[in-house]
């Protein structure tokens, strides 16, 4: 089910950057939740009725990857169009915020919904949530600041390729999050609930240290409301350090307050990265390009992650559960260590905003 809503995203990545750029991108990503909005509802019917078998998921699984990627290449593209220079970042921070929130209150809602009435029922009320996004989204009146000159799929990908490969800091950040996303990710996702169920107590948990790791983000995001500092990306590359306490005190074991604890500063340290991140991107890449250059972000961030995700079990039975936890965090160490020798990843100033008038 995961690798089948995980490979039409990946497909379709570079097609939704492009549609993105050349359509009114809150367009886009309406037309996106109409499709999730079927896809899911279609989900729920099966449910309802007794009738959903494995395949029938796995292609409403699909469809649900296959809109979300041209929505977010639309998201990164959108924001500029919304707010003014000067408030990108608290723009950003506020998105992510409600985003954070919504994982938060999204898991207790749905597994009440799920008590209460039922699994079947619960994917119908997810469903009208993409239907409220897309509801939302059309009420947006933007004007398009340009007009991109006729031209052809292959053509739009090569000019966005030119765009994301012209930037060093651009390029090396997503080689190094292709690494860090599929297998220190990968070994947290996998062996994460295994040391919770040997030895911290089992599902609960789990779910404690997740929510420690979205108070985290909640609280990173507060910080970057206000936090500016002079050289983003030096910021935001430092601040992945903060995960690897955690996978330390995973591959100990450790107090179950201390793993939380940990999770809570993880979640700071994500969030610091990804808003300084899409600013960067917003206030370094041209507006009418942006989607085009978010999906080769996209793309080269998440492509290996289904290998990490397949190799993590198997690295953990040949070498061990602790020594694999311990090398996740090594890699974040070493991954940091690389990335500081980029001079334009220490260097790159934030944009001042043009001054009124």
């Amino acid at each position: 089910m995961l690798a089948a809503g995980t490979i039409p995203t990946i497909v379709f990545l570079l097609a939704g950057g492009v549609f993105a750029d050349r359509l009114p991108r809150h367009h886009v990503m309406v037309g996106s939740d109409l499709l999730e909005f079927a896809a899911q509802a279609g989900t729920a019917a099966l449910v309802l009725t007794g009738t959903a078998e494995l395949w029938h998921l796995m292609a409403l699984a699909a469809v649900r990857g296959t809109g979300a990627a041209f929505f977010f290449p639309a998201v990164a593209g959108l924001v500029p169009q919304v707010v003014t220079s000067g408030r990108l970042q608290e723009a950003n921070a506020v998105l992510r915020l409600s985003l954070s929130s919504s994982f938060i209150v999204g898991a207790a809602v749905g597994g009440i919904l799920v008590g209460i009435v039922g699994s079947g029922w619960a994917l119908a009320f997810d469903a009208l949530t993409f239907l409220a996004s897309a509801a939302l989204l059309s009420q947006l009146r933007l004007s398009r600041a340009e007009t991109l000159p006729p031209s052809t799929m292959l053509a739009d990908l090569r000019d966005g390729w030119r765009e994301f490969a012209s930037r060093t800091w651009l390029w090396a950040i997503v080689i190094e999050f292709a690494f860090v996303n599929a297998f220190a990710s990968g070994v947290f996702q996998v062996l994460g609930p295994v040391v919770a169920q040997r030895s911290l107590g089992g599902a609960a948990a789990w779910g404690l240290i997740l929510t420690g790791s979205a108070v985290g983000l909640v609280l990173g995001g507060l910080v970057t409301l206000r936090w500016k500092p002079e050289r983003p990306l030096l910021v935001a590359s430092l601040a992945i350090l903060l995960g690897v306490p955690q996978f330390l005190l995973l591959a100990e074991a450790a107090p179950l307050a201390a793993i939380v604890l940990a999770g809570v500063v993880t979640g700071i340290g994500h969030e610091l990265f990804g808003v300084f991140w899409d600013t960067t991107l917003q206030q370094h890449v041209p507006r009418e390009k942006l989607s085009r250059v978010s999906s080769y972000d996209w793309l080269g961030s998440i492509a290996i992650m289904p290998l990490g995700l397949a190799v993590a079990g198997p690295i953990a039975g040949w070498i061990g559960v602790r020594e694999t936890l311990w090398a996740a965090g090594a890699l974040l160490v070493v991954a940091t260590a690389l990335i500081m020798l980029v001079s334009d990843v220490r260097g790159l100033r934030r944009v001042e905003a043009a001054p009124a008038g």
